[in-house]
């Protein structure tokens, strides 16, 4: 496979994941984190990283309407649920596990 290709494959890629996490509103960041180790906010954030790579500033607001496909705020006020004690104690326990990984690893 040449380059071009690849790079146009793994963009479309993204594209449906992102289309993919966009409907998925039911599913929470939090849920995200504390099974893939990744969230909405962390794809935003990863876009952003890329693009200033490439001498690109884009605003951490901006990054993460193109994740979310609204305002961040706005997302959240119509899709953001309290999270329960249960995915916070995971989370907290991942976090922690993942803490001591990049300490030691």
């Amino acid at each position: 496979m040449d380059e071009k290709t690849r790079i146009e494959l793994e963009a479309a890629a993204f594209r449906r994941l992102v289309g993919h996490l966009r409907e998925r509103t039911d599913v929470q960041n939090l849920d995200l984190m504390n099974l893939a180790g990744f969230c909405r906010n962390c794809l935003s954030r990863w876009y952003r990283e890329e693009a200033a790579k490439q001498g690109i500033d884009i605003p951490d607001p901006r990054a993460r309407e193109i994740v979310y496909g609204m305002p961040y705020e706005e997302w959240k006020a119509k899709y953001q649920k309290e999270a329960s004690p249960d995915q916070k104690r995971q989370f907290e326990k991942s976090f922690a596990a993942a803490e001591q990984k990049h300490r030691h690893g």
